[in-house]
């Protein structure tokens, strides 16, 4: 069994409270015996299928069907001779019914061998089932696929979700560097799987523009205007020259200003200009937002007071030592918080808890927050925050990412040309394109730390992950090109000739998709994606290398090619708009040249 495979049918098992709410194809609404089935088998139509038809067989022999777990854990064998999927369900309950493990199995695979999506079902070892698709039912997820297209993979599951997904937020003080590249690439592609799977998304950016980091970037401003050194605490680069440049070319008279007339003239113009360059950058790498929130927005319009006095008044904030404190501790945090420190000014979680009660006022039932390698302290204290304003703690989550290193011939590469001491999203792109960046940065779990090999990336060859996939897909198109070539228009496939063992292997990995989508969004883990994906270009690779798909010279083209050819050819197409369904999902371009 593939990784993905494992993790997208275990994992991303059904529950059958929900499936049933639902309207999963290939399943009964009600449990009835000799269900017949109509419609493809996807993995996740199997696993409703056999929770549908365990609860009727075990109510036909007088068991508690109250012992079926919440999901059904179906996987591909390891070997393909055992069927295209088994399930250890009667492992899992047999004791629990009073029954034998193999006995509960023949029971099952009686019953499942009465649907007509279902070839045949064997008892294996101590209680195993062997399941093998019918090939017709099987065939059919190539039918689902074309009439479903550009939503294949897509569900209403997430309906209910209205999510306010944060992510990035850099300091305006500088270009985005690789840390928040990688939440860049990864954000913006969970987004994409929440959509996709239902929910309401608000992608957000929190503008830091309060506090001592831009006052800070403001002084370094001002002496790289006036010529002199980097103060001890500023910002270096050639970017603070750059901007310093810009604010005096537009303000001639901005260095002969009085002191913090001069300091405001830069701040301002300053995080300005380093903004716009950020929200370029992020559009140029295919991440837009649909909020940009200012922090300081909520100092300026009393949002900070408001939610404090809440606080004073709920009893969850108490003055000593002459600060008021948070009492985040009777919420799970390791020790309470400072949220007005004792010479008055508001510390900064103090911003914090005023944002998290502006997105849950504006509607928003789930809080996701992605932060940095150096943020852990945050889950406790956020969670506490809205425990604190009389929130549930569930409505808000924290994502960590771990770091990313940029690697050349062995070593890392640590100074960028223009951000002076860390390499930005403008150096990475600049070195091996958008589409090997994003796929570079979403390939792997956030919770590692990422080494990204930059003659890896930026090779046009197969052991060049993102090109593998896309030259699958430009191969795809490219066979359709032929075929509509050779006057091939596909009409009424037959599924059922789709037998051989190459093609059962692409269309049980096609038929995975929704599975491994929804996977995804449920772990909030985009890798998963692109794993599968390269893993259906290997599939589909070797399907392509083993069947001859269009006609030979000597055999007929046009409205006479052989059936096999259409229903080939509908296979193909199927496995183009996969691969380019789940390159969109990743924000990856899907070309039809390379």
């Amino acid at each position: 069994m593939s990784w993905h495979q494992r993790s997208a049918l275990t994992n991303g098992s059904i529950n059958r409270n929900r499936q049933r709410a639902g309207t999963a194809l290939g399943s009964d609404r009600e449990p009835r015996r000799g269900a017949v089935h109509c419609g493809p088998m996807t993995p996740e139509e199997l696993s409703t299928l056999i929770a549908t038809r365990a609860e009727s067989v075990l109510s036909h022999h007088g068991k508690d069907a109250s012992v079926l777990p919440l999901t059904v854990t179906v996987e591909r064998p390891r070997n393909p001779e055992h069927g295209d999927y088994a399930t250890n369900l009667a492992l899992q309950i047999a004791k629990k019914v009073g029954t034998s493990p193999r006995e509960l199995a023949g029971w099952l695979a009686e019953d499942l061998a009465t649907n007509s999506a279902i070839e045949t079902v064997d008892v294996a070892g101590p209680g195993f089932l062997n399941i093998r698709l019918a090939a017709a039912a099987q065939g059919e997820i190539v039918g689902r696929i074309l009439a479903e297209g550009e939503r294949f993979g897509s569900s209403s599951e997430l309906s209910d979700e209205v999510i306010n997904l944060e992510f990035v937020s850099a300091n305006p003080t500088g270009p985005i560097h690789l840390g928040g590249t990688r939440w860049a690439a990864v954000g913006d592609a969970l987004g994409r799987i929440f959509a996709f799977r239902g929910a309401s998304i608000t992608r957000e950016y929190y503008f830091n523009d309060h506090g001592r980091q831009i006052d800070r970037f403001a002084r370094s401003l001002v002496a790289a205007a006036l010529g002199q050194p980097t103060p001890e605490d500023g910002y270096g680069g050639e970017y603070i020259q750059d901007i310093a440049s810009s604010v005096v070319d537009k303000h001639p008279e901005a260095t002969q200003l009085p002191l913090e007339e001069r300091q405001e003239l830069f701040r301002k113009e300053g995080v300005d200009l380093m903004f716009a360059h950020i929200k370029r950058t992020l559009h140029e790498f295919g991440t837009d937002f649909d909020v940009f929130f200012h922090e300081n927005s909520l100092f300026e319009s009393g949002a900070v007071d408001q939610a404090i006095q809440k606080l004073k008044d709920n009893g969850n904030l108490y003055e000593a030592d002459g600060a008021w404190w948070l009492r985040s501790t009777s919420f799970g945090d390791d020790k309470d918080r400072v949220v007005i420190k004792s010479d008055g000014d508001a510390a900064y979680i103090a911003g914090d808890i005023a944002y998290i009660r502006d997105k849950i006022e504006r509607g928003h039932n789930l809080c996701i927050y992605m932060l940095g390698a150096d943020h852990h302290g945050y889950i406790a204290r956020l969670k506490a925050a809205a425990q604190a304003l009389g929130y549930d703690p569930t409505q808000v989550e924290v994502l960590i990412g771990q770091m990313v290193n940029l690697v050349r011939d062995g070593k890392a590469v640590k100074m960028s040309k223009r951000a002076g001491t860390v390499i930005t999203l403008d150096d990475l792109v600049e070195l091996i394109g958008v589409d090997a960046a994003r796929y570079a940065l979403i390939r792997s779990s956030v919770d590692q730390t990422l080494d990204i090999d930059m003659d890896l990336w930026a090779r046009q060859t197969n052991d060049n992950p993102v090109f593998y996939v896309q030259y699958a897909h430009a191969r795809l198109c490219s066979l359709g090109r032929k075929a509509q070539a050779a006057g091939i228009l596909v009409k009424d496939p037959d599924y059922s000739l789709l037998v051989n063992d190459y093609e059962g292997a692409l269309i049980r990995t096609l038929g995975e998709f929704p599975s491994v989508v929804g996977t995804a969004a449920e772990l909030r883990e985009p890798h998963r994606i692109a794993r599968y994906m390269e893993e259906l270009a290997g599939t589909f690779h070797r399907f392509y290398d083993s069947c001859q798909i269009l006609p030979k010279k000597s055999e007929p083209t046009g409205d006479e090619a052989a059936p096999i050819v259409h229903a080939r050819l509908a296979l193909a197409q199927a496995t183009r708009q996969t691969i380019a369904n789940a390159l969109s999902l990743l924000g990856v371009s899907a070309p039809e040249r390379m």
